[in-house]
């Protein structure tokens, strides 16, 4: 059966895989002076921000019905971390879209949005620690399957 928790865990990755490679990309254009990576930087953090609505939206339907105990602090500990992920991302995407219309090389907007991705790569790697969390820890959106087991035990007995 198809679930928020299934769409969660398919869209999820891609935010977080961008918001790291735009970080990095951006890390690379500053360092060697390169302006077609702080270009690439700019069109992936904007889609890093489009896909972290996504995963946040999902993941927020995912965690209905889960509540109580650790499972409901743990649940609690990854909304709110990802949901400052999800500001900081689209923070600097906003910043990033500001430079790339005005034209102006002002230096403390770069220094900010190298500031706030850099504080998005941190704080989507603490976010995806607190998901393993759910998953590995607490078994959230792990579906047991118990009559799968008895059928594969039959089919053994079969053989």
């Amino acid at each position: 059966m198809f679930t928020a928790t299934h769409l969660h865990a398919m869209i999820v990755h891609f935010p977080v895989a961008l918001v790291l490679v735009a970080f990095v990309s951006e890390l690379i254009g500053l360092i060697f002076k390169k302006q077609f990576y702080l270009q690439v930087s700019f069109y992936i953090i904007v889609l890093a921000g489009l896909g972290a609505v996504a995963a946040y939206l999902t993941g927020d339907a995912a965690g209905d019905g889960m509540d109580g105990g650790s499972l409901q602090r743990a649940l609690e500990a990854h909304e709110e971390s990802a949901a400052f992920t999800l500001w900081l991302t689209m923070a600097a995407a906003g910043v990033k879209i500001v430079l790339y219309y005005i034209k102006n090389e002002m230096r403390w907007l770069k220094i900010l949005a190298f500031t706030l991705l850099f504080a998005a790569a941190g704080s989507v790697a603490r976010t995806g620690y607190l998901g393993g969390q759910l998953v590995f820890k607490h078994a959230a959106g792990v579906e047991l399957g118990i009559g799968n087991f008895d059928t594969l035990q039959n089919d053994e007995e079969d053989d």
